[in-house]
């Protein structure tokens, strides 16, 4: 019997349609499941169609929006086209004042950046900013954290025209805010087109209900390097995030702080992690979004959502209603309850800590190593020395090279994994269904048992320029919780 990967080589040069009836035929001969054969055909279908597909103008009609961060607007596909159902993109931002979040198509890494990277060598021949970024999720990323929770994506081009028509069409969806400081990145040549993983493969063809959290778990251990100053041991007992929450609520970003700890969520513990989501259900900012068959039901679309008031709650269990078996007042509570046992159970956060902890040294050590690669006189030590206050990073300034670029790549791999996002998506299971290539999990208050994926999102591939902005930061939000104590 073929093998899929078989039928992709031999009919390679086979149109389109052709390759696409021949795998199926041979998916469905090696045993999978409807499930399994939906989502072997359209993702190898999108990445042979992706070489002949360009995305124009009239196509722009069919994304609708999604959400975005600080460097990228997601917006999700809502045409009838096989190459793109069940697909989202992730379009690049500039300021407005022009300076791209992100360079443009024609950057590639810099000379220190491509000595960093030097043993991913796909990533440094990339020549552009964006084939990189995908690279580095495939090649950097997946292997951390595991294949099957982590999607890199198709790249596919786009005319700028369809860049221009979906930045109109989605404009009055923006956050205001977001309007304000920032647009559609006009310069790009080409996007990511990526799985929707609020969905399961076929569920946009109406295969029953999904629902689908997604969680910024933020750090979640406590630092312990040695070289952090002694004035800053507040570092050891409190986490970045709620130091964090202090200077946004001093900047307004906030109206008020969150009652979220990533300790809780990152502890093993059942009783530490249905708090942590419970608190994160409470004051979901921009940190826990929930989407039921893939449209947003609860938190913010791109600026956050300060606190669930009764309103908002009563909306949300409403929505839950076709999902959650429970009676009306219980639904979110038993929702929170799968949420946090599918968390613990599939201990997918144990993966995501160990790579946080790449971060060895803290940003106040990692520093000193990068200003020994960018071959330039250390800023911070001119700052202490200045200060007359002591420092006990000067030993960092005689290491060997390939010491000091350890340091930096394992700190900036550790900010990725830091600043990711988690996708959970639930699928009730039928009575007598069996052969899931899904995980399984039983909530016991309901009665009922859930089909689960999970995947990772939000893998962006961190600038070595960025490390004197991390320094900064530290320093402001460390500046800032002083204050309080």
């Amino acid at each position: 019997m073929l093998s899929a990967g078989t039928v992709f080589s031999i009919h390679l040069n086979h149109s389109l349609r052709f390759f696409r009836i021949y795998l199926s035929l041979d998916v469905s001969l090696l045993g999978l499941n409807y499930h399994q054969h939906f989502a072997a055909t359209a993702d190898i279908f999108l990445s042979f169609s992706v070489m002949e597909v360009k995305l124009e103008r009239k196509d722009a009609a069919d994304w609708s929006y999604r959400g975005e961060g600080a460097a990228n607007i997601v917006l999700a596909y809502t045409g009838s086209s096989p190459a793109f159902i069940g697909k989202v993109t992730r379009i690049a931002k500039k300021e407005r004042n022009g300076s791209p979040k992100c360079d443009s198509n024609q950057s590639v890494l810099t000379e220190e950046e491509r000595l960093l990277w030097r043993d991913v060598q796909e990533l440094v021949a990339s020549p552009t900013k964006e084939i990189a970024e995908q690279i580095y999720t495939q090649l950097v990323m997946s292997p951390l954290l595991g294949p099957k929770h982590v999607d890199a994506g198709m790249r596919v081009p786009v005319a700028r025209e369809f860049l221009e028509c979906v930045e109109k069409n989605v404009i009055k969806q923006r956050p205001p805010w977001r309007v304000d400081v920032s647009t559609f990145d006009m310069e790009r040549d080409s996007v990511i087109i990526m799985s929707d993983h609020s969905l399961f493969p076929g569920g946009v063809l109406g295969d029953g209900s999904c629902i689908s959290v997604e969680i910024k778990p933020k750090c979640g251990f406590l630092p312990l390097s040695k070289f952090m100053a002694e004035g800053n041991s507040v570092k050891r007992s409190t986490t970045r995030f709620r130091m964090h929450q202090i200077l946004k609520l001093r900047e307004q970003e906030i109206s008020e702080l969150s009652e979220y700890d990533p300790l809780d969520l990152f502890s093993g513990s059942k009783e530490r992690i249905h708090k942590a989501i419970k608190d994160l259900y409470n004051t979901p900012q921009n940190n826990f979004r929930v989407f039921l068959n893939g449209s947003l039901i609860f938190g913010g679309s791109g600026g956050g959502t300060e606190k669930t008031n009764a309103v908002v709650g009563k909306a949300f269990e409403d929505m839950l209603e076709g999902i959650i078996q429970a009676e009306d007042g219980l639904r979110t509570m038993s929702f929170i309850q799968l949420v946090g046992e599918t968390v613990y159970c599939s201990r997918v956060l144990d993966e995501l800590l160990e790579v946080q902890k790449f971060d060895n040294f803290d940003i106040e050590g990692a520093i000193h190593a990068y200003y020994n690669i960018v071959s330039q006189p250390c800023a911070v030590c001119q700052q202490l020395d200045e200060a007359g206050l002591p420092h006990r990073c000067s030993s960092l300034h005689s290491i060997h090279m390939d010491e000091s670029l350890k340091i930096v790549k394992d700190y900036l791999i550790a900010a990725t994994a830091k600043d990711c996002s988690l996708m959970i998506s639930f699928r009730p299971t039928e009575d007598g269904e069996f052969g899931s290539p899904y995980s399984h999990v039983y909530l016991q208050s309901t009665n009922q048992s859930f089909n689960y994926k999970v995947n990772f999102i939000d893998l962006d591939l961190r600038p070595l320029k960025k490390m004197e902005d991390y320094y900064e930061l530290d320093k402001k939000i460390l500046n800032s919780y002083s204050r309080i104590l």
